[in-house]
């Protein structure tokens, strides 16, 4: 399997160079020259993968999507690798992904029971052991630079903390997280992790991850890679889930069940529109925003319109604050045959001069639906609250804010078909107390391991949105070391 760039660079990579190296050298995002087919007696072969190891089922699942685009780590390896990281110890459960059923044909996949209580956990406890492995196996070192607006951090610097060869530096939005997130991640004091808060919105955080990128001499010099989901390794982990909640929502193979994804960086519901490409009977993906709608926006018009930092809503559900949603370009260099040279044109210099791009008349647009099964909707905050006290009086089920944004819009776009829609849950309420209690007016259960949290030592560094200041930092902390 090689591994090509959506701006039309010339190289193709195996896996291995692209898992420590993050963008592409024209600035594009790697996908495989083409995703592997998953027909009837595959399908069958997986369930039973997934049906078959009790605890170990979700380990097996994984081993087998993983081999389809991974050829350059040794099978059995490989396999340790997914066995260490999908155990029951670390997920609290044998399913690793339960379904929670709501009501018929209505269900909720639990993706937030890793370490940090968000479904990042589900891609970055995997992509750590695969880090340690790779560095461990060439004697190098990586310094990984990531962007969060409050999942990918904590999750990436718990699967990262103590890693062999690694360090992590953090940037996330100074203030813009809510207080659980913040505390998860700055009162760790482990000496390989970094956290710096950006004066600013995700955005800026993130245009300065690709800016670092991008900047060749300086990322090979400090051998800088990357955990956000423009690293493939991560969305290619995502994929595994997918297939999971596919199982356990059917009984056979062929029915069709829908998705609803919340969704600001199009990372996570990217890797369902892989798993569909793939073959899997994926009916709909639906894309759930909040009050920042670029990607709503998108699927309803046609219009891709990045908003500027000042017109990005601060909300409830913080974690989608995003109006630059970086995977996106891997779904639209899709979306036009795989044209590299004109995904570079509106991604490069398109976006960097107007801001925005149209593809309400290309007739790719007019069918993406069919072809590829999206819809879309968006949530407020009135509706965020409206539906925590809903699922909550209803179901017994507390959700957090993302959640219900996923619920919301999953509820306006099931079909008359009575086709299954999987919601996917994305992270425990306690990370966003704040609004549960509004809703609900009580305090959402929190797992024991975090209490007190909030009142911890921190150690974070506030910088201003300038991606010399994070390159100074950077290079002053390793020749520090």
């Amino acid at each position: 399997m090689r591994y090509l760039s959506t701006r039309g660079h010339a190289d193709r990579k195996r896996f291995c160079e692209i898992l420590l190296e993050g963008l592409a050298p024209d600035g594009g995002l790697y996908l495989p020259e083409h995703y592997p087919q998953v027909d009837a007696a595959s399908l069958q072969r997986l369930r039973q993968a997934f049906n078959g190891g009790q605890a170990g089922g979700y380990a097996a699942l994984a081993f087998e999507i993983l081999s389809l685009y991974i050829d350059d780590i040794p099978a059995a390896d490989l396999r340790a690798l997914c066995d260490k990281t999908y155990t029951e110890a670390v997920y609290g459960t044998p399913q690793i992904v339960p379904l929670k059923k709501l009501e018929d044909g209505f269900c909720l996949e639990a993706l937030s029971n890793g370490p940090t209580l968000a479904f990042k956990d589900m891609a970055m406890q995997l992509l750590g052991n695969l880090f340690e492995y790779e560095l461990a196996r060439r004697g190098e070192e990586l310094n990984i630079l990531g962007a969060t607006s409050g999942d990918t951090g904590s999750a990436a610097e718990y699967a990262m903390r103590g890693k062999q060869g690694v360090r992590v530096f953090m940037l996330s939005p100074h203030g813009r997280m809510s207080p659980f997130q913040q505390a998860q991640m700055f009162s760790l004091m482990d000496e390989n992790i970094h956290n710096i808060a950006i004066e600013g919105v995700f955005d800026d955080c993130q245009d300065i991850v690709k800016d670092v990128s991008n900047d060749l001499a300086f990322k090979r010099a400090h051998k800088i890679g990357t955990v956000n989901s423009i690293n493939w390794a991560r969305l290619l982990a995502q994929v595994v889930y997918y297939f999971a909640g596919y199982f356990q929502a059917t009984t056979k193979d062929g029915e069709p069940v829908s998705f609803t994804v919340p969704s600001g960086n199009f990372g996570n519901v990217c890797a369902g529109h892989v798993a569909r490409q793939m073959g899997l009977p994926i009916r709909t993906l639906v894309v759930a925003t909040n009050e920042n709608d670029v990607l709503d926006e998108f699927f309803r018009t046609g219009v891709y319109r990045v908003r500027a930092s000042a017109d990005t809503h601060e909300t409830s559900s913080p974690s989608m604050d995003i109006s630059k949603a970086s995977n996106f370009e891997r779904f639209v260099f899709d979306l036009l045959g795989r044209d590299g040279a004109r995904t570079q044109a509106l991604f490069g210099e398109g976006l960097a001069r107007e801001g925005r791009f149209d593809l309400s008349q290309d007739p790719a647009f007019a069918d993406a639906a069919t072809r590829y099964g999206f819809r879309s909707g968006k949530s407020t905050h009135a509706d965020r609250l409206a539906t925590i006290r809903d699922v909550f009086q209803r179901y017994g089920v507390m959700i957090d804010t993302h959640t219900a944004d996923g619920v919301k819009v999953a509820r306006e776009q099931r079909d008359d078909a009575g086709t299954p829609m999987v919601v996917l849950e994305t992270a425990l309420p306690i990370k966003f107390a704040e609004t549960i209690v509004e809703a609900l007016g009580c305090q959402p259960e929190r797992p024991a391991q975090f209490e007190g949290i909030e009142a911890l030592p921190k150690r974070v560094k506030v910088m201003p949105a300038s991606t010399a200041a994070v390159q100074a930092f950077i290079a002053d902390t390793c020749a520090a070391a």
